[in-house]
């Protein structure tokens, strides 16, 4: 009990409440024992009153608030119900944290809702890990058992329980999921696969929907996942326990039976399943009972096709799954016949005719009980036996391949034993109905068993045993309903047994704690149910006499249950059985989880499960192999006896007590692990908390009993250094952390008067219960005694300041008053004198002022004399000025009036002149106007307009050029006319002066007719006129319109080419995206090609280890390199020599090489000799060496594995590349409908044909590029025919001569590849300038090359390939040489690219003067794809190598390494105090993991990478990756760890990540994306520095926090944790306005919580021409031993 010294004002206690079972209340006063009541203010605001009789009847107290939502329950002060009720809610509902542990046990709280916490990026976070420092999970439970399992090589055991719907199956899969991942089944998908494929069999046909669960499981099963030498699976093996077999024939209201039934019937429709004969469900007996046919958000139809999907996933044959499909429908067809009784008093019965079964619902609304309804067995009728005919026996008959007739007899009949003769008895009605549900029950419960013996058949995919196994039970938790019967009754015994074992585990757990920690303790008392369990299965408990009664001749439920209350009441009253008061045939039992009440009826049939051994002898000789299967094996392992009645000799209850006898030798055997799920509510809503049913579940499980024995003894347990940090203020005198453990010893006993409230460890000090909180108080007190005194001489100082500052202020005041007074009295003498001042000037002013006025009208009088004067002699000159002018104007108008007559004149001539000219131009305007107007209408296009208005500009030149030169024509014509009228009119002349003049009449009509004459020409001139202004207005028009066109037209194909330049960019930016997601695939197929190349290595390697025969000989380490024998994936069928070992890369996905398992050389060979073994062929096919022996079996496996990858990859590649042409021509079409969207209809045409035209040319170009290509290959044959001995050079190189060369042989090739690759060491390959050997193999490549010796070129570039490949092999773990040979791989693959037909082509193509580099005869393509793969493979192990190294240094360095010492504060919450199972905990005294270290990895690995002199882009990249694994690791470990969250941590965290960030910088590293991959994390530091209070706050983390999901950022928010006192917790509000503030942002995002730390960046190598090599430029070492090569 807890000293009632903390029951004082303001302490929280809870107080038992009929709805939330505890609430919370304040104490209002101090506890006093005088008074019998405590004031309390509730949680809601009320005030109440608790009667107190007693301090044994004190209410609990509450936990301090620095303990609220812990992770551990067992690490709460006060350990009682309402804590830990209260600690689940607030973990369940505030943080959305399911679960949470108490000890040993992992509670899960279903939270019936899809979370983002099982991804394989979680299973990473957990994986390898040390799981007490994370937060609670299921897979922190899986990564205890398996880190125990190879650590301490035991086997281990996880016991998963609960109540139905509580999660336990989904629990079960998750666990099995983190072992196939951990444990190397992603490497095996096989027993993966299988594993996970037992799971939809065994849910169809062992689960059913109950009250309770949708998808219930009616059984129990324990799991055993074997693991090998070297963790991974290999194998797996299934148990299963207590069938429901009675739910086969009855369900009870609302309930369904087993799922495959319902499947099968939704089936009844597809034609393979016509041959069942089956109906709805409704019309089946055995299918309807509890009247709920269908189940929402279900489709039975899917779910079978799933089952049959995993029943050929476990190899079970389609004809196989008929025969069960067949059994199974013969189930519910025998549930259809119908026994009738017969005789006088029902001692008979027979096979009736069903009447009414169209319909049986809608005849009779209580149709299960009517007493004649079809299904009854006691309804009479006069109907004969020999009338029976029932079809649904025929069916069954047919379906089992049995004969009827027989079924049908013994179904009625009974064959007794009697004095050595044997009779056969009719049997009443009543019992023929048991014994057909009793056949019916056994047929599924066979079927069920023969389902579990295929499936683990199937799990065991090796011979070889399991060294170690982890067990997975998934079991019933405490059942309890209104009505229980024999299945609850075992299912409550199976977990008193798992009780009775969690509490000697948990005891033995306890007790190796104090020993471990040399406490002097006393032995702890927890509740035992060893008197239970003897009441159950103890001599003459409710098990014997259960089976005594069976065994009776006439025994009955109703005698059973008298002898249980004889026995158990009567002669000894046992304390756990009890007799309900109104009821005689139902008994109580006590257990440990609360009282049930068990009715008898049934439990005898159901515990006898009796079938007569005529109707199993029936089945036997069925024509169904499967159905003798079933029934033959049952001669062994079945119960069916010789005894007279033909029945079982072992009951169900037996059976299922030597079962469970079974299991718990077995969990005994192993370390055990425990899960308790738990239901939260029944209306199976998302996070709803029902505190009623949880504390039941609670109960019943067993979480408050870890409680209880962890309250018995020393539940808090802190370590020295925690306790000094935490109450330092309560030890006297200031000692260092060092000193630690003697100041608590020394403290302690002053601090807990009581000893046997605290107990000295070596590590560790140990309280009571309570006992926190009692040193809180104390600390509480401490500190607010100190903030007293503080408080009291801040207050003085104030006070001091203040008066200091009044006095100064008083002073101050004075000395502006009296400065103020002597200011006033100058101000006054001042005034005087400058009234005096005043005075003065004003009378000086008066006087002036009269003397300027005297002097201004003096001035003004002059002024105006002055003027009149200088105005009369004005008017005179304008008068003299203005007839000046008028003479100007007359002469002037005189002279305009000539020049008018003159110009009238010439007027008149010239419009004479011109109105010829100006008409042709009228018709010429005409004519352009209206070509003009058909060419608007006929207009299609801008660019068309723009020709045809050049051409017509060039027409119109041409014309007016013909119209000059007919102009000079006609005015030649016109001159000389005029020539001729001019002598006509001086003839004429002539003639009128010698004629006499005319009379007066002639020359008036020819005046008249010239005056007519002369008008009408005036007239046409100006209509003339105004014609050719209005042409030359439209002219005018014309030309702005055609500079209009022009501008738009101009702007058009801008924006034209705009658009398109933008849908180009898009498009390539679309497909450069594309093709780094194909990088990256192919990257990732390539790392999964050379693990199962290794795998296939090191089972080569095994088998001549377990194989090799005792006269082995030592071979050569010279001939090592050739004598090895290649991977069957290494060897290609174009070429004899090892090559590429994947397929060639991207995008070359046609050119894929299939494997020489497969290839025709390989099969010839193994024709040739074919009398040889098949064993031998075998290894001949796989290239193994004939002298090592190898089992068929291994090379079978590794021949299947290798082949299958292959075939895999080859698949692959063939899909991405079909995936990437569909959606090249979706981008096309794409594009196409966005041009034709952005571009009207008058320019899409134009448009069209752009692109049209641009095809075409494209066509044209392909087409000249082949025909040159043709001929240049015609050229080159022509030259090989020519001069055969030239032929290896190619043609167009001025010369064939190549020098500075290096020459190998043919026979120190060996000898070359093994002292320059195989043999190098790191201390003689460092010093060598980068790239050496890569130089020398090219020289050696192209000398071969040069002499025209085309298969020696190949052979040595593959051997290089290879020997630099087995080098990477060699040097797996060194970084330095790993970077060596990328260096070199690099250089040699671009070495070769440079030199290939190819490149060289272009290069002279762009340089035709270049004669430098002089292309390879030889076609070493697959090498040069194989180098590719080679750079991808080196570049990936080197990366690998450095994150091996990182990846147990990086969360030790970021996250917990203490950089600023200072931050370190006393005040801090001390961390959990209990280790889990499997945790591994770092060794006292050791050196932690800093910065340093990572710094000092990245360094090595950017010295060995510069040594080499990588390209920047790729050292870029590397980093990039290292990076973001960084950054990934330490913000996966973050959001796992409630304890990182903090202001303090997130200081030293962001101090360490800038480290990290100056180091990037000073290498120039940042710009490749490094620094980018860091952005997470430094969020999410932000994120625990930033305010986290007022809106303000909220709006300004949102837009921080911008890489944040949304998920991560409230996870982040739920689990900081304040570090001191100073701190607050986050308030939910906060919370909520954050999640409001993120819902936009979650639109878009992955409901993905961690980051991906398996991703992995494609990586690009650059590619950079290197200089021509010749041999004189290299600088060979004596020491590489290769002096034999010659220069040429």
């Amino acid at each position: 009990m807890a000293s009632l010294d903390l029951y004082s004002k303001g302490a929280s206690v809870w107080i038992p409440d009929p709805d939330a079972v505890w609430v919370s209340g304040l104490l209002l006063q101090d506890y006093s024992p005088v008074e019998k009541r405590l004031l309390l203010k509730l949680s809601d605001g009320r005030e109440a009153q608790y009667l107190v009789g007693s301090p044994s009847d004190l209410p609990p107290l509450g936990n301090p608030d620095i303990l609220e939502g812990e992770n551990d329950l067992t690490a709460l002060s006060f350990l009682h119900e309402p804590a830990v009720l209260h600690n689940l809610r607030v973990r369940f509902l505030d943080y959305s944290s399911i679960y949470t542990y108490c000890g040993i046990v992992l509670v899960a709280i279903n939270p019936y809702d899809q979370l983002p916490i099982y991804g394989e990026e979680v299973i990473d976070a957990y994986s390898g890990q040390d799981t007490a420092d994370l937060e609670p999970h299921i897979y922190s439970v899986a990564e205890e058992a398996y880190r125990t399992m190879s650590r301490e090589e035991n086997n281990q055991s996880i016991i998963i329980s609960g109540e139905s719907g509580s999660g336990k199956t989904v629990s079960a899969k998750f666990t099995m999921r983190y072992f196939a991942v951990v444990g190397g089944a992603s490497q095996q998908t096989a027993v993966e696969e299988r594993v996970l494929a037992s799971n939809p069999i065994m849910e169809s046909i062992g689960n059913a929907k109950t009250t309770r669960n949708d998808n219930s499981s009616r059984f129990g099963k324990y799991i055993e996942i074997g693991f090998g030498r070297k963790g991974d699976i290999i194998g797996a093996n299934m148990r299963t326990y207590l069938l429901e077999k009675s739910r086969v024939v009855f369900q009870a209201s609302a309930e369904r039976n087993y799922h495959i039934f319902y499947q099968l019937c939704a089936s009844r429709d597809s034609p393979e399943m016509r041959s069942l004969k089956l109906d709805a469900p409704e019309r089946f007996r055995y299918t309807s009972r509890g009247r709920e046919m269908q189940m929402p958000g279900t489709d039975d139809l899917l779910d079978l096709e799933r089952t049959c999907n995993a029943f050929t996933v476990l190899g079970v044959q389609p004809e196989q799954q008929m025969e069960l499909f067949r059994i199974l429908s013969a189930v519910l067809h025998l549930g259809n016949v119908v026994i009738q009784a017969s005789g006088r008093t029902s001692e008979r019965s027979y096979i009736g005719v069903r009447h009414g079964f169209e319909s049986p619902r809608t005849h009779f609304p209580n149709w299960a009980s009517f007493p004649f309804s079809p299904w009854s067995a006691h309804g009479r009728s006069s109907r004969p036996p020999s009338q029976a005919d029932d079809r649904p026996l025929a069916v069954f008959s047919q379906l089992l391949g049995v004969e009827g007739p027989q079924v049908a007899h013994w179904l009625c009949h009974r064959r007794l034993a009697v004095g050595g003769e044997m009779l056969v008895k009719p049997v009443s009605g009543r019992h023929a109905v048991e014994a057909r549900d009793a056949l019916a029950k056994h047929i599924y419960g066979q079927l069920f068993a023969w389902t579990v013996r295929r499936l683990n058949s199937a799990l065991r995919a090796h011979r070889e045993p399991a060294r170690s196994f982890i067990g997975v039970l998934d079991i019933y938790g405490f059942e309890t309903f209104d009505r229980n019967s024999f299945e609850q009754f075992c299912i409550n015994y199976a977990n008193e047994k798992l009780q009775q074992q969690f509490n000697k585990h948990v005891f033995h757990l306890e007790q190796e704690e104090y020993v471990r920690e040399e406490l002097c303790w006393s032995r702890i008392a927890f509740s035992d149910n060893q008197q239970c369990i003897n009441l159950l299965e103890g001599q003459l408990g409710v098990f014997d006499l259960l089976d005594e009664e069976c065994r009776m001749p006439k025994g009955s439920d109703e005698s059973w249950v008298l002898k249980l209350y004889d026995q158990h009441l009567s002669s000894r009253r046992h304390p756990h059985f009890q007799k309900p008061r109104m009821s005689n045939s139902a008994f109580v039992i006590v257990h440990f989880a609360g009282t049930v009440q068990y009715e008898c009826d049934g439990f005898l049939g159901k515990n006898r499960d009796t079938v007569f051994e005529e109707l199993i002898n029936i089945l036997k000789a069925s024509q169904s192999e499967l159905v003798a299967e079933l029934f033959q094996q049952q001669e062994d392992a079945s119960s069916v006896g010789k005894r007279a009645t033909r029945e079982h000799k072992l009951t169900a209850g037996l059976q299922f007590r030597r079962s469970l006898r079974t299991l718990m030798e077995a969990l005994d055997d192993t370390t055990p692990h425990y899960v308790r799920c738990i239901k939260p509510n029944d209306l199976k809503e998302a996070f709803t908390f029902d505190p009623r049913r949880t504390v039941q579940q609670l109960r019943a499980c067993g979480v408050l009993e870890t409680i209880r024995i962890s309250a018995a003894g020393f539940p808090s347990r802190w370590t020295y250094e925690e306790f000094f940090s935490r109450y330092r203020l309560l030890l006297r005198g200031l000692r260092g952390g060092e000193h630690a453990r003697a100041s608590c010893r020394e403290a302690l006993p002053r601090l807990i008067p009581d000893p046997d409230q605290y107990c000295f460890g070596k590590t560790k000090v140990f309280f009571r219960a309570g006992q926190v909180a009692v040193l809180e108080r104390l600390r509480g007190e401490r500190l607010r005694v100190a903030s007293v005194t503080i408080q009291s001489r801040v207050r003085g100082w104030l006070a001091r300041i203040r008066h200091s500052r009044v006095r100064w202020a008083a002073v101050t005041i004075q000395r502006y008053c009296r400065g103020a007074a002597a200011r006033r009295l100058a101000l006054t003498l001042r005034y005087t004198e400058a009234a005096l001042v005043i005075q003065k000037t004003r009378r000086m002013v008066a006087v002036r002022q009269m003397f300027l006025m005297i002097r201004r009208a003096t001035v003004t009088i002059q002024a105006f004399a002055r003027g009149t004067l200088a105005r009369f002699r004005c008017r005179l000159l304008a008068a003299e000025r203005a007839a000046v002018r008028l003479q100007a104007a007359v002469r002037a108008w005189l002279a305009r009036r000539a020049y008018r007559r003159v110009r009238s004149a010439v007027l008149l001539v010239q419009c004479c002149a011109r109105r010829r000219a100006a008409r042709r131009e009228m018709m010429k305007l005409k004519a352009e106007a209206r070509s003009v107007e058909k060419f608007r209408e006929l207009n299609r296009g801008m660019e068309v307009k723009l020709m045809q208005l050049q051409l017509r500009a060039d027409q119109e030149a041409r014309e007016a050029a013909a119209l000059k030169e007919t102009l000079h024509a006609e005015r030649q014509a016109a001159g000389a006319e005029l020539q001729a009228l001019r002598a006509t009119v001086q003839k004429l002349g002539s003639q009128k002066r010698e004629e006499p003049p005319p009379c007066a009449v002639i020359s008036d009509k020819e005046a008249e007719a010239r005056r007519r004459a002369e008008d009408e020409a005036a007239q046409e001139i100006l209509r003339l006129t105004q014609e050719l202004q209005v042409l030359q207005r439209e002219k005018d028009g014309f030309c702005k319109a055609r500079e209009d066109l022009s501008t738009r037209l101009f702007e058009q194909e801008k924006a034209q080419e705009d658009f398109v330049h933008r849908a180009v960019t898009l498009e390539s930016a679309a497909l450069r995206t594309e093709l780094d997601e194909e990088r990256r695939k192919y990257q990732g197929l390539l790392r999964e090609f050379t693990r199962l190349e290794q795998r296939y290595d090191n089972l080569r390697e095994m088998s001549l280890l377990t194989e090799r025969t005792a006269a082995h000989r030592r071979t050569d380490s010279t001939c090592s390199l050739s004598l090895e024998p290649p991977s069957p994936t290494l060897l290609s069928p174009q070429s004899p020599g090892p090559l590429s070992p994947v397929p060639p890369a991207f995008p070359e996905p046609e050119e894929v090489r299939r494997v020489s398992v497969t290839s025709p050389s390989g099969e010839t060979r193994a024709a040739a000799r074919g009398s040889e073994a098949p064993m031998d062929r075998l290894m001949e096919t796989m290239d193994v060496a004939t002298g090592v022996k190898m089992k068929g079996e291994d090379l079978a496996h590794a021949y299947d594995a290798v082949r299958v990858a292959n075939r895999f990859l080859e698949s692959q590649l063939r899909e991405q590349r079909g995936q990437r042409e569909e959606e090249l021509q979706a981008l096309r079409a794409q594009l196409g409908r966005a041009i034709a969207a952005s571009c009207p209809a008058a320019q899409q045409q134009e448009v069209q044909a752009l692109l049209e035209a641009r095809e075409q040319e494209c066509v044209r170009l392909r087409r000249e590029l082949k025909e040159l290509r043709d001929t240049v290959s015609l050229r080159r044959l022509v030259a090989q025919v020519v001069n055969p001995e030239t032929s290896s050079c190619p043609p167009g190189t001025k010369s064939a001569t190549v020098t500075g060369l290096l020459e190998c042989r043919r026979r120190d090739e060996a000898k070359l590849l093994k002292n320059l690759v195989t043999d190098l060491r790191a201390d003689g390959a460092l010093p060598l300038p980068p790239g050496l050997p890569a130089s020398v193999l090219f020289l050696c490549v192209r000398h071969a090359d040069r002499s025209g010796d085309r298969t020696h070129a190949r052979a040595l570039c593959a051997a290089a390939v290879a020997a630099v490949k087995a080098a990477l092999k060699k040097h797996s773990s060194d970084v330095d040489m790993t970077a060596l040979w990328l260096k070199n791989a690099c250089l040699l693959h671009d070495l070769l690219t440079q030199h290939s037909p190819k490149r060289t082509t272009a290069a002279a193509l762009r340089s035709p003067d270049s004669d430098e580099v002089l292309p390879l005869a030889s076609d070493l393509g697959d090498s040069i794809r194989a180098l590719s793969d080679l750079r991808i493979q080196a570049y990936q192990q080197l990366l690998s190598i450095t994150e091996k190294r990182l990846q147990h240094i990086i969360v030790p360095a970021l996250l917990e390494s203490e950089t600023i010492t200072a931050l370190s504060g006393s005040a801090g919450k001390p961390g959990p105090s209990r280790k889990r199972a499997g945790s591994d905990p770092r060794a006292a005294g050791g050196d932690a993991p800093t910065m340093s270290a990572v710094l000092r990895e990245l360094r090595e690995l950017h010295a060995a990478l510069s040594r080499q002199e990588l390209p920047p882009a790729l050292m870029e990249q590397a980093f990039n990756q290292l990076c973001y694994l960084i950054a990934a690791s330490a913000f996966n470990s973050l959001l796992l760890r409630k304890d990182m969250c903090c202001w303090s941590r997130g200081m030293q965290i962001r101090y360490n990540v800038s480290l990290l960030e100056e180091w990037l910088r000073g290498r120039g590293l940042q710009a490749g994306g490094a620094a980018a991959a860091l952005e997470h994390l430094i969020q999410a530091v932000q994120l625990l520095q930033a305010g986290k209070k007022t809106d303000w706050d909220a709006r300004a983390l949102v837009q921080t926090c911008t890489a944040l999901s949304s998920q991560q950022v409230v996870k982040i928010l739920t689990l900081y944790t304040p570090q001191s006192d100073l701190e607050e917790r986050v308030s939910l509000n906060f919370i909520r306005t954050v999640q409001g503030l993120l819902k936009g942002r979650c639109q878009g995002q992955t409901p993905q919580l961690l980051m991906d730390v398996r991703r992995v960046f494609p990586v690009t190598f650059p590619y950079s021409p290197p200089p021509v090599l010749h041999a004189e430029q290299l600088d060979v070492p004596d020491s590489l031993k290769i002096s034999f090569l010659r220069r040429s």
